[in-house]
């Protein structure tokens, strides 16, 4: 295997296994807002804005693995 092989098989690697957490993450996520929504719907407000900032950060963690996945391509 030549080092330009390597470097794609690690650029899809990474971005491959960085995007399952954030995916996961984001199904729970929604679940367990709509979960809470149903249960109390006088707080819908307060759980869909937590729910935003919460896919928000799990999200910035696939952003991140696109990162490392480009780096690993280009560089």
């Amino acid at each position: 295997m030549d080092v330009d092989a390597a470097k794609q098989l690690g650029a899809a690697l990474a971005m491959g296994l960085g995007a399952i957490g954030p995916g996961i993450g984001i199904g729970l996520i929604g679940s367990k807002a709509m979960e809470a929504m149903g249960r109390n719907p006088e707080a819908a407000g307060t759980i869909q804005t937590n729910m935003i900032l919460a896919i928000a950060f799990a999200e910035s963690i696939g952003i991140f693995a696109l990162v490392i996945a480009l780096l690993l391509k280009f560089v």
